[in-house]
């Protein structure tokens, strides 16, 4: 089900592909409509991992003193 505006979260996303992969693995989609899914279930993939690439950039980003962004930088666990 499409939200009002088209997008779609990111769960309804892993969710669609999830079914394309289990649709496929199944063997029983005709050749074209294969296709078609395994194209769909690429794009989704690229989106999804663009969403987590961002998020991961976001969430390593603190606020300096200067209230400045800036890499976060963990410090050694062996130190």
């Amino acid at each position: 089900m499409r939200q009002m505006n088209n997008e779609k979260t990111f769960e309804q996303q892993l969710q669609e592909l999830e079914q394309i992969v289990n649709n496929l693995e199944k063997g029983n989609v005709p050749l074209e409509e294969a296709m078609t899914q395994f194209k769909e279930g690429i794009d989704l993939s690229n989106t999804l991992q663009k969403t987590l690439n961002d998020a991961e950039e976001t969430l390593t980003k603190v606020i300096n003193s200067n209230g400045e962004e800036e890499i976060y930088e963990r410090a050694d666990d062996n130190e």
